[in-house]
């Protein structure tokens, strides 16, 4: 109870000295503000480039495997995977035969080419040869009319299915279906337009400026550069729980494909999103820790200042400690008033710098990236000012604690 008493005593002398000298204490939570404005948003920016980089591979599937000639994060030098094979139509549908039907697999290969309508031109459109399985292993889905049906690329339809940044760019507001193009010097006739993706900031596919037609038309049109251009096969598995297990099951089946001996290396890479995730992870990890440390040193800086003001504050208030102590306040009487009030100080900064930070990540929400304050990062952001107020104000508050009250009494 007593000590119940003497907490609520201090937190209101300390708030009484602060509300006297409201200048002072602004400038001095100045410095927590913005230190704690500059930590927030590295965090909530990091926040946001992880979540947009998820969006910008969403496609990709957490449950689909991706057997390529090279891996898409490269470790070593690159005329290890130059040399290899290339990966075929007929390993896919090798792969379709042994697997049987335990995973869905869908073949891909791709060249940018131009894309012409009328008097309009867009240049480097990815053109996609692939299947109609493209849809289930990638969760995108055509806004319009249709996507690839088993029959297009059986009797090698010259059908495409476009992107909406494709779309936009050639029809304008027009409807493309049924509408003729030309890609390169064949004349395709769209059929369906798929959803809008967006685009990423990561440098990966545009999504929305791709075109999607039978793969085995894209072969007999548009051929396979003489071998050089390679087939990507997307294997989605049973179950995401399974991944583990139907992974070393693909390299089992492509090594036997590719008649392969148990002392020879993979002539094949196995690509997945956890792949890219892990990259981006490690990456991010450094660039977030450089971040938080140069960011931490504004906080440093307040810290500083906080530290200097509550020494300023002990020495103009000494033979008010000496009062205070004459009259039977203990050593950590003293000690909790200078300490709340280097907590309270530092806690409205906090509280301020918060409010910027909010209005700094809805900014970025609205123009760059998909970023949010996370409860987490709100506690973890009061929990850091606090801390730098226990910290700052310490030696200060201990050293009025321990002041001679004879000695404060007559200084001057």
């Amino acid at each position: 109870m007593r000590l119940s008493l003497e907490i609520s005593e201090s937190f209101k002398i300390a708030l009484h000295a602060l509300m006297a000298n409201k200048g002072r204490a602004a400038l001095t939570a100045l410095g927590i503000i913005i230190g704690i404005v500059a930590v927030i948003t590295t965090m909530t920016a990091a926040n946001g480039l992880q979540i947009s980089f998820r969006e910008s591979f969403a496609s990709v599937g957490s449950d689909v495997i991706y057997v390529s000639q090279r891996p898409w994060v490269q470790n070593g030098p690159s005329f290890r995977f130059r040399n290899r094979p290339p990966i075929t139509i007929e390993d896919s549908n090798e792969l379709v035969r042994r697997l049987k039907n335990r995973g869905i697999v869908n073949p891909s290969i791709g060249q940018n080419k131009s894309v012409k309508y009328q008097s309009k031109i867009i240049d480097n459109a990815r053109i996609i040869g692939t299947t109609d399985k493209q849809v289930i292993v990638s969760n995108m889905l055509p806004a319009s009319g249709r996507f690839l049906m088993p029959f297009d690329v059986r009797f090698k339809k010259t059908v495409a299915v476009i992107g909406s940044e494709i779309a936009e760019g050639l029809f304008g507001d027009f409807d493309p279906l049924g509408q003729d193009m030309k890609l390169g010097q064949y004349k395709f006739t769209v059929i369906g337009v798929m959803e809008e993706q967006g685009g990423s900031i990561f440098g990966g596919p545009n999504y929305d400026r791709q075109i999607f037609v039978p793969i085995s038309t894209f072969t007999k049109v548009f051929g396979n550069s003489g071998g050089r251009s390679n087939v990507d096969i997307a294997i989605k598995a049973p179950s995401p729980d399974v991944m583990e297990e139907f992974e070393y099951e693909v390299i089992g089946e492509m090594r036997k494909i590719r008649g392969l001996k148990p002392i020879e290396e993979d002539d094949f890479s196995i690509n997945k999103l956890g792949t890219l995730l892990d990259a981006y992870n490690s990456i991010m990890g450094v660039v977030v820790a450089v971040g938080l440390g140069i960011t931490s040193i504004s906080l440093f800086v307040g810290g500083v200042g906080v530290m200097n003001i509550m020494f300023v504050s002990v020495t103009e208030r000494t033979k008010e400690i000496g009062i205070r102590k004459a009259i039977g306040a203990r050593k950590r009487n003293i000690l909790m008033q200078f300490l709340f009030e280097a907590l309270l100080i530092c806690l409205f900064g906090g509280l301020f710098g918060l409010l910027i930070a909010a209005g700094i990540t809805e900014v970025l929400n609205q123009t760059l990236m998909p970023a949010s304050l996370s409860p987490a990062i709100i506690v973890i952001s009061l929990l850091v000012s606090m801390l730098v107020g226990v910290i700052s104000g310490f030696v200060p508050a201990y050293r009025g604690a321990n002041l001679d009250p004879i000695e404060a009494l007559r200084y001057e």
